[in-house]
């Protein structure tokens, strides 16, 4: 396989097969994103787990200790008084069924989070075929089908993530941003771990934590040495 000239160098920077220490792991993530933007530095978890089994699934929310970096656009779907505080709490869009319609019609998209009230799921269920493909159906377990709205929108902004296993029994998550620089990544990184760590299902058998890596936008992954699980 033939690699850029940024990605060739970053590869120079490091052992491909060793298993670094995670503060460690962090400053390569951070040496090896090369590009002239700030890039995103994501975790990558493979975990001991079938992801087939509805009692051996892994998900959850976490508010990050120094946030994602990045500032996320919501759209609440509410009426009346839920309307009104996801205003006062700085939604960045706020409607009911026009919302859903503009959704449909316009295929808009300008937002990465959809928070609702439980009684409106109705009216959203209408476009979940075109929002749950991109990841942003609103869902209990992740917070965003709530009564109370301005607790959900202070947690986006605040950097809550969701971290959810997918069909090859892996969990990627943002951490941070590049210029983050490691420290924080490292912060940042514990807490997801832990949160990880906690949300074991008592059906998973054997090791758990099969492999941890984290990495760049552009950047290749660099191996994490992680075995408090």
């Amino acid at each position: 396989m033939k690699y850029g000239k940024k990605y060739a160098d970053s590869l120079k920077a490091y052992d491909r097969s060793k298993a670094y220490d995670a503060e460690e792991a962090m400053g390569l993530a951070v040496e090896t994103a090369k590009a002239k933007f700030d890039e995103t530095i994501e975790l990558h978890v493979r975990l001991g787990v079938d992801p087939r089994q509805a009692d051996q699934q892994v998900r959850g929310v976490l508010v990050l200790p120094n946030g994602t970096g990045k500032t996320k656009r919501v759209l609440v779907i509410a009426k009346g008084e839920r309307a009104d505080a996801a205003r006062e709490a700085g939604a960045d869009f706020v409607g009911a069924e026009e919302m859903v319609q503009k959704i449909q019609t316009e295929n808009w998209f300008d937002f990465d989070v959809v928070i609702t009230t439980p009684d409106m799921m109705g009216v959203v269920g209408r476009i979940g075929k075109v929002l749950g493909p991109k990841g942003l159906m609103p869902n209990p377990k992740s917070g965003t089908v709530t009564m109370d709205v301005a607790k959900a929108i202070a947690e986006v902004k605040a950097g809550k993530v969701e971290y959810r296993l997918d069909k090859t029994a892996i969990i990627h998550c943002p951490i941070g941003k590049k210029s983050f620089g490691k420290e924080k990544l490292l912060e940042n990184f514990n807490a997801l771990m832990d949160a990880i760590v906690r949300a074991k299902p008592a059906a998973a058998k054997g090791l758990y934590i099969r492999s941890v890596a984290v990495s760049s936008t552009m950047g290749p992954g660099v191996k994490v040495n992680y075995n408090r699980a």
